[in-house]
């Protein structure tokens, strides 16, 4: 009686398919990486990447941080007293306008400008507190095509989340949310 052969693979076989896999999966996501740096970052984004930064220093630091925009420089400024620090926006279109706005207005400031609504009572800055809140404030960012309003929640510093429509509305328009 003939024995049939089995077919089963080598520990080698093994380690070599392994090691196939692993150089694969190196080269995808060190491509990958490279794709997701090339990319400019939005305003909406640097906006975002500042604010983290802001309350980060106050809530290592222990003390108040002010975040402005350099009109000039197209940059956020994070102040916490000692050292400012710009956080450029990157390719910034040359009309950026981005302005912060108290949370609390009652449309008395608000102005329509060109068919959109601008705010014309903006604050000079805002402030980040070492308890991880942050002053009620709105962001305002302009470019030719317009101007869109991102709403700070205080107690989180994050994008403050939308009501759900009411039954038979139409969906309220989305805000950008912080990268994650």
């Amino acid at each position: 009686m003939k024995s049939k052969p089995h077919a089963a693979f080598t520990l080698l076989e093994i380690l070599l398919a392994i090691a196939l896999v692993a150089l694969i999966a190196t080269a995808l996501i060190a491509g990958s990486v490279s794709l997701l740096k090339g990319r400019t970052l939005s305003p909406d984004e640097v906006f975002w990447q500042a604010v983290g930064q802001a309350r980060k220093t106050a809530l290592q630091g222990g003390g108040e941080v002010k975040v402005s925009f350099d009109e000039d420089q197209k940059a956020f400024v994070v102040d916490n007293g000692v050292a400012p620090k710009t956080v450029p926006v990157p390719g910034a279109p040359k009309d950026l306008g981005v302005d912060f706005i108290a949370a609390q207005t009652n449309g008395a400031d608000l102005v329509l400008i060109g068919g959109t609504l601008v705010d014309s009572q903006p604050m000079p800055f805002v402030s980040f507190y070492p308890d991880g809140t942050c002053s009620p404030f709105r962001v305002q960012i302009r470019t030719t095509g317009g101007a869109h309003v991102l709403a700070v929640d205080p107690w989180t510093c994050a994008a403050m989340l939308k009501a759900p429509p009411a039954v038979g509305t139409a969906p309220a328009a989305a805000t950008s949310a912080p990268p994650r």
